[in-house]
């Protein structure tokens, strides 16, 4: 397997990696969630996961208005800054690289989970009907977010570029800003929850708007070099409907390509075909991934990388239960399967006590 292009180095722009496995941003939900400080343990288990050319971490809110859920980490505060600053520090002692990524939920969020049992905020009020959202309380039906005004847009632009400054503080070597999934940027970007008529709605133009603004603020805080985006066009995730998916995101990349960012991170699900339809207009390094029901296993990224699509291929689900899957990937050495019931929450189980090859052999 020691053939794989999984496993050569890559230099580009702004990267010099190892390898070209990239450990995707997951959701652990085991931060403390008054203080949004990470859990003791956040060192151990990137630590473990630092053989991947470059890790992503889970998504850390900008603003407590952002928080997703129970157990989301934030890093705004000083405390939160030195509990990332443990992190980081145990992946680059063990050799690793790592990017902090930079998130906002917008609608995706619920007053039981807001401080002071706010109303989470959007760009338009538009409600999700067709799902629940997780409380500590159990799943909750979904409430109607308030729009942002003007002015509160301009802040979370601002706030994003806060936490930018934040994350290279507590030692990260870069950001993901998280434009993907259905969260507050992607709801900026999609026709069904942007109805505004201010600057940031509107026209194709204003709908980029938010997305461009917070990436320029971004790169313009910590240099573009430690920059990436990530995206999903056409995902109909957290019902999201975007109608002209490869318009919309070809005029995105054209506005971002300029500046030079450290990555590109695209999420494929769906009918669009999204890498290999923008892969040509982007000019840097370009990390590919497919969202489906099944993990990516080794065999997608290889075609992913010998078609030319990506440069690196990103693994979030293989990583939970394999902390080395590198050396699995580069000896063949089967995989273990993670247990879905302690993905989220919780302590070391499911979480830090996944053994590395030569423990479980």
């Amino acid at each position: 397997m020691m053939d794989s292009p999984l496993l050569l180095p890559y230099e580009g722009p702004h990267l010099e990696l190892p390898n070209r496995i990239v450990m995707a941003p997951m959701t652990r939900g085991r931060a403390d969630d008054e203080t949004g400080v990470p859990h003791p343990l956040t060192a151990a288990y990137y630590a473990q996961r630092a053989s991947a050319g470059l890790l992503v971490s889970e998504g850390i809110w900008s603003n407590a208005t952002g928080k997703g859920g129970p157990g989301i980490p934030g890093l705004v505060t000083d405390a939160q800054v030195e509990g990332w600053r443990d992190v980081t520090g145990a992946v680059h002692a063990a050799g690793g690289r790592i990017f902090a990524q930079l998130w906002h939920v917008g609608r995706m969020t619920h007053p039981l989970i807001l401080p002071d049992g706010a109303t989470p905020v959007a760009p338009s009020p538009v409600r999700i009907e067709s799902e629940q959202i997780y409380t500590n309380l159990g799943d909750v039906d979904h409430v109607t977010p308030r729009a942002l005004t003007t002015a509160e847009t301009e802040a979370a632009i601002a706030d994003f570029a806060a936490e930018a400054r934040n994350a290279i503080r507590a030692g990260f070597d870069g950001v993901e800003v998280h434009g993907a999934n259905g969260y507050l940027i992607q709801q900026f970007l999609a026709e069904n929850t942007n109805r505004r008529t201010d600057r940031f709605g509107g026209s194709r133009n204003g709908r980029l708007r938010f997305a461009v603004d917070v990436v320029e603020a971004v790169a313009a805080e910590v240099g573009p070099g430690r920059v990436g985006l990530r995206i999903s066009p056409g995902n109909p995730e957290n019902e999201i409907a975007e109608q002209d998916a490869q318009g919309t995101y070809r005029a995105l990349v054209d506005a971002i390509d300029p500046l030079g960012l450290a990555y590109l991170h695209i999420i494929e699900r769906g009918a669009y075909g999204a890498l290999a339809d923008l892969r040509p207009r982007w000019s840097g390094t370009l990390i590919g991934n497919f969202n489906g029901p099944e993990a990516n296993g080794r065999r997608t990224g290889e075609e992913v990388l010998a078609a030319g699509l990506a440069d690196l291929f990103s693994f979030g689900r293989l990583f939970i239960s394999n902390p080395d899957l590198p050396a699995r990937f580069a000896t063949g050495a089967p995989l273990a399967p993670y247990r879905p019931e302690l993905v989220y929450g919780g302590g070391d189980e499911g979480y830090t006590d996944y053994p590395a090859l030569a423990h479980a052999r």
